[in-house]
């Protein structure tokens, strides 16, 4: 048998031990999709991240993922430009299912199989969300993409996320962000903002730290979901999270 270095010794255990999550929902904003431009969908980005994702399939990890619009169409901007609330809400919702379609073609072309469910129903180019379906592609080993939010306006994607969250009975919702956790400040602004390791859903609350929006953080205390903050923007840093390693916020009571 060929040796084995310690730091492939190292991977081997980490793989191999208990994983802390075994079904999670991946909630991603928008503008990570964008990479370095200003709009849109960066081709390198979302392919990077398919990688990342087919990693945590390979881990044994079922998946599912809901994204933002932020890179395409955000309602609230929309609305504040002099558009009626819920009609930029609804453009939002379909920039949603844009982005969600992209994600399951980089997806599919990893050999990944994934499905796109849609709160809107839209058949020709998604199925429409059902409850059991999802549960039972994700029992299959597939990524299942919820798009369109909750097909209700005045809602940001995250509440979406953690209703879903709690529907599909996940351990854990991980919000993929641009830093590497909840911070005492921006730490793009501020070089003396010092991560936290661990929050309560109060304390982010109180605390207004603007984790995800209040809604949904609400929603994952009443269910007991925790909330893992990680950056999405590294390769590899999803695995790292599904096997409890590596830099995050975890935000729960316990």
């Amino acid at each position: 048998m060929p040796a084995v270095n310690k730091a492939m010794k190292e991977k081997i255990v980490s793989v191999s031990s208990p994983l802390p999550y075994k079904r999670v929902l991946l909630k991603m904003s928008g503008e990570i999709l964008m990479g370095s431009r200003e709009y849109g969908i960066d081709p390198a980005t979302i392919d990077r991240i398919a990688r990342d994702i087919k990693e945590a399939v390979s881990l044994g990890v079922q998946l599912c993922i809901v994204v933002g619009a932020g890179n395409i169409f955000r309602g609230v901007s929309g609305a504040a430009s002099g558009m009626e609330r819920v009609t930029a809400d609804y453009i939002g919702m379909l920039g949603t299912v844009m982005n969600a379609l992209a994600l399951q073609s980089a997806l599919e072309q990893i050999n990944v199989e994934t499905r796109v469910q849609s709160a809107i129903p839209m058949q020709a180019v998604c199925e429409p969300y059902v409850r059991r379906r999802a549960l039972r592609h994700m029992e299959k080993g597939r990524v299942v993409i919820f798009a369109a939010g909750s097909g209700n306006p005045f809602f940001t994607t995250d509440t979406p996320a953690a209703l879903r969250a709690t529907e599909m009975g996940c351990d854990a919702l991980l919000k993929g962000t641009k830093v590497d956790g909840v911070y005492t400040a921006d730490p793009e602004k501020d070089k003396n903002a010092k991560r936290y390791d661990h929050l309560g859903y109060l304390e982010v609350l109180s605390k207004d730290l603007k984790v995800m929006d209040a809604t949904a953080v609400s929603l994952a205390r009443e269910n007991g979901i925790p909330i893992v903050v990680f950056s999405i923007r590294d390769e590899g840093n999803l695995g790292l999270v599904l096997r409890g390693e590596g830099n995050f916020t975890l935000v729960s009571d316990k």
